[in-house]
């Protein structure tokens, strides 16, 4: 969902904000530990996502949730989100659809991505 956000970027040796670095959800919680590889090596991710429920008026029912794997470690532990995710902000959630797009960038960077899998969860 592309209010949400975890931080796909060149982490190795490279210094950043913690909450901006490779595996971050970003602006809200730095990843447990720095797990990227090397320039020009592939990197993988393996993303839970619980997306934040909304009663009819509006109000959080239920926040979003994540869980992180960068290179096969743990680096989210089922973090509980304040909303969407943003640069130096806190923005509150907004109600949404329960369904929206997924939204891969780059930043004017040389990247690829490959083998991408999205897995509908069922209801906890």
């Amino acid at each position: 969902m592309e209010a949400y956000e975890v931080q796909v970027l060149d982490s190795h040796n490279s210094k950043t904000y913690a909450d901006g670095m490779a595996g971050a959800i970003y602006g809200q919680y730095p990843p447990l530990v720095n797990a990227s590889r090397k320039p020009g090596e592939w990197q993988t991710y393996d993303i839970v996502f619980r997306a934040p429920r909304f009663d009819a008026k509006g109000a959080v029912v239920s926040p979003a949730f994540m869980t992180v794997f960068h290179n096969g470690v743990l680096v989210q532990d089922n973090e509980q989100l304040t909303g969407p995710t943003a640069h130096k902000a806190r923005p509150p959630y907004k109600a949404h659809a329960d369904r929206m797009s997924i939204s891969l960038q780059d930043h004017a960077h040389p990247v690829r991505f490959r083998n991408i899998w999205v897995r509908e969860l069922g209801d906890k």
